[in-house]
């Protein structure tokens, strides 16, 4: 596809933004998640359900379950994938933003 398809589509679906889909197809590598975008559809691998611990192919939602992920990457090829993460902590940082003071912000001992 061409650099301004991905243009669109990146500023569609943004790295780190949560969206929500359905999930489509089971693969051994992961689920592939509707959009509800003729051009594009998303993808959960294996690797990028679980913070720890082992995932597998049975744990995977069900087919037609709705899913909200985090979109983490592109494949910009003929695949027209999003990459995205349902992972614990990327979900967190999706949702809640904490606020990080900078380093002379902070707390300094009482003199």
């Amino acid at each position: 596809m061409s650099e301004q398809f991905w243009n669109e589509i990146k500023s569609k679906y943004r790295l780190g933004e949560l969206v929500h889909g359905t999930v489509e197809y089971h693969a051994p590598f992961g689920v592939f998640v509707s959009l509800d975008d003729e051009a594009v559809r998303g993808l959960v691998q294996i690797t990028d359900f679980v913070d720890s611990g082992d995932m597998s192919s049975e744990m995977y939602p069900d087919i037609g379950s709705p899913i909200g992920a985090v979109v983490v990457g592109y494949t910009e090829d003929d695949r027209n994938q999003i990459w995205l993460s349902v992972k614990p902590s990327v979900l967190q940082k999706a949702l809640v933003h904490l606020k990080v003071p900078a380093a002379s912000e902070r707390s300094s001992p009482a003199a």
